[in-house]
């Protein structure tokens, strides 16, 4: 039997365990980058462990996500990011270089080789064959100290394309329709690897596009071939020299199977609140429209600004319209600049905003009350354009185009155009003058600390009995927006874990985190996907701050469980969804001799002190994982490790 593509990367760099679905396997990591929402966490955990140097072949420290410099609190983190990462052999891309997924992706993503990053949507730098995976920052800090990351060995969903994208047809057609059939929940455990005649019809950037949004399905990474597009890509950047070539063997099996014919896709659109919420285009024809965004890491390459520019040429934004578009790059800007495109938008009416993650991680840009955006981007959990009301829809950047001039949702195919043509320079604007790079000797280099930054608190040991209250119960896909807000009004106190924890589960439970403090602590109880979406990992470091000893969910997001355990904060899955049903926010509730319970078997006992009963949980931890549980969290676990 032949070998996918994901097992020859995983293989050629595989550390311990075997490539058996479900099975922990340890991996050798090439590459991390960090951005700023979280960095700054990774390199205080970094610093934790007392290595000298990065051992990793590159890392890359980006800023592109708290860029409003309103006070002190952003300015002095992202000084803490460049001499920290100029302390520790990290290069450091400064704020307006660009979103760290597009920027990576330009100028530093390899075929055939690792990535992770402390960002969810890392596997972008899939559509270069990378193996590029999202992941908690402590997860990302082992990795710069030359550790292996551990996962589940994921099963390999093949998905095979074929035919071509029809007229104004992209990418996020091909992400949409594989989401429309998996759901948010359907990647979990598994990693997405395209192949086919249809994948090789694929710009570069377009398999980008499809590779970052695979992370809504809640898997792994996805992956593309490395081929001759492939090299012509990097070619275009300048770096031919990093391509080699990268495709499963024409005999390769998979453990599931997906086909899409590519010239059946017609234009389509993520409905509210949720990823997976696919319609066509043409079934929501007419819906009114107030804000139109262009940008995020999903769609701002060179190749979605000219298809942007293609259909705003000689026309206006419609008067009702607000409408912005955010270049992914400072490459990609320098470029539209250069060529007219910026002009093109410009004229048309368009707001141009910097070179970062903005109005998708809700830094400016928040739609009207009750109003309708349609955006680009990847996610449109509810609240998370910074309007609770407002409804958020998600389309390609011709869709955006189009509706930005109709004043409506608008089909791309219905303009009155007959073709959308592209004329793409021929090389990139190779100017790398906001990448720093470290010194060769960082002896001298003093790492700046504004008194925003806040070093962690030690973490306690696994107590023999976690007992406590449910502090709150509630539904499935329970998105990390909801545990941990982003926003500019909560992501400057991201170094500041005490200010954060202030604001969990805000937008469920407003007073969740005061009545977390005055019960000293207690239980989460989920439902299905719990932790959904970002891999930011306040999420679980800001919940164990307010004492919260165990989450019981249904099922959890890959990397939520992981973020949870690297915590201290036990993960336990409902062996029977009635108990979940019938467990009631408020019950208090106990679990005995919680270690030894964990290391006898999967099945934990729990017992409701409030109804008088008990019942059954199950685990789902490799021993390794029970150790960091029993340890407090990983960076104690590490720390122990080192002092023998």
């Amino acid at each position: 039997m032949g070998k996918s593509l994901t097992h020859k990367i995983l293989n050629a760099h595989l550390v311990s365990g075997s490539l058996k679905a479900g099975e922990e396997i340890g991996i050798k990591i090439d590459q991390t980058l960090t951005q700023d929402a979280t960095g700054t966490l990774a390199f205080l955990q970094f610093e934790a462990m007392g290595i000298p140097r990065v051992k990793t072949e590159l890392s890359v420290s980006y800023v592109d996500h708290n860029m409003l410099q309103t006070d002190f609190k952003n300015a002095d983190d992202h000084e803490y990011l460049r001499t920290v990462a100029a302390k520790y052999g990290v290069i450091y891309s400064k704020p307006g270089n660009g979103i760290c997924h597009q920027v990576h992706f330009e100028r530093f993503g390899k075929p055939g080789k690792t990535l992770l990053g402390s960002d969810s949507h890392t596997p972008t730098s899939g559509g270069l064959g990378m193996l590029a995976i999202g992941a908690g920052g402590l997860d990302v800090a082992l990795a710069m100290a030359g550790l292996p990351f551990y996962l589940a060995c994921p099963k390999v969903v093949g998905i095979e394309l074929t035919g071509t994208l029809p007229e104004f047809g992209s990418g996020k057609e091909v992400i949409l329709e594989v989401l429309r059939r998996v759901t948010v929940k359907g990647g979990v455990g598994k990693i997405l690897e395209y192949y086919g005649p249809g994948a090789a019809s694929l710009s570069v950037t377009e398999r980008g596009t499809i590779a970052n949004m695979g992370a809504e399905s809640g898997a792994t990474t996805s992956v593309f071939p490395s081929d001759e597009a492939t090299r012509a890509y990097l070619r275009f950047q300048g770096r031919e020299g990093d391509w080699s070539a990268g495709a499963a063997d024409t005999d390769a099996e998979y453990d599931e199977y997906i086909a899409i014919n590519l010239s059946e896709l017609e234009p389509l659109v993520s409905c509210p609140h949720s990823p997976d919420n696919i319609k066509k285009v043409s079934e929501l024809n007419g819906l009114k429209v107030h804000q139109v965004c262009v940008g995020s890491c999903t769609n701002s390459s060179i190749r979605d600004m000219h298809a942007v520019a293609a259909i705003l040429k000689g026309k206006s934004v419609h008067p009702d319209v607000s409408m912005t578009v955010t270049p992914g790059s400072k490459q990609v800007f320098e470029m539209m600049a250069a060529d007219g495109t910026l002009m093109t938008m410009i004229a048309a009416g368009a707001r141009v905003l910097e070179s970062a993650c903005g109005p998708c991680i809700g830094m400016g840009q928040a739609p009207p009350s009750k109003g309708v955006s349609v955006r680009t981007f990847n996610r449109n959990f509810q609240g998370r354009s910074g309007t609770k009301d407002a409804d958020v829809y998600l389309v390609s950047p011709e869709t955006a185009a189009a509706t930005a001039i109709a004043g409506e949702l608008t089909n791309p195919r219905l303009t009155g155009a007959k073709s959308l043509e592209l004329s793409l320079p021929d090389r990139a604007a190779v100017n790398d003058n906001a990448l720093v790079m470290p010194p060769m000797d960082s002896a001298a280099v003093e790492i700046s600390r504004g008194p925003n930054i806040v070093p962690l608190e030690d973490r306690p040991p696994l107590a023999t009995r976690i007992e406590g209250q449910a502090l709150l119960k509630v539904g499935d896909n329970i998105t990390t927006d909801h545990i941990m807000p982003a926003g500019a009004r909560v992501l400057p106190f991201r170094s500041n874990i005490p200010k954060i924890s202030e604001f969990v589960f805000e937008a469920v439970d407003a007073g969740f985190a005061k009545r977390a403090v005055e019960a000293g602590g207690g239980l989460i109880v989920g439902g299905r996907n719990y932790g959904q979406g970002s891999s930011r990992e306040h999420a679980g470091l800001a919940p164990a701050y307010l004492g919260i000893k165990a989450v019981l969910a249904v099922s959890f997001a890959r990397i939520h469980k992981a973020n949870l355990i690297n915590f201290g904060i036990v993960p336990l899955v409902f062996k029977d969804a009635a108990d979940y049903t019938a467990l009631m926010q408020g019950d208090d509730l106990a679990i005995e001799f919680v270690a030894d319970q964990l290391r006898r078997g999967p099945e934990v006992k729990v017992k409701n002190l409030t109804r008088e009963t008990e019942f059954s949980v199950l685990h789902e931890m490799t021993p390794r994982q029970i150790e960091i549980l029993a340890a407090g969290g990983l960076l104690n676990l590490v720390k122990q490790r080192q002092a023998a």
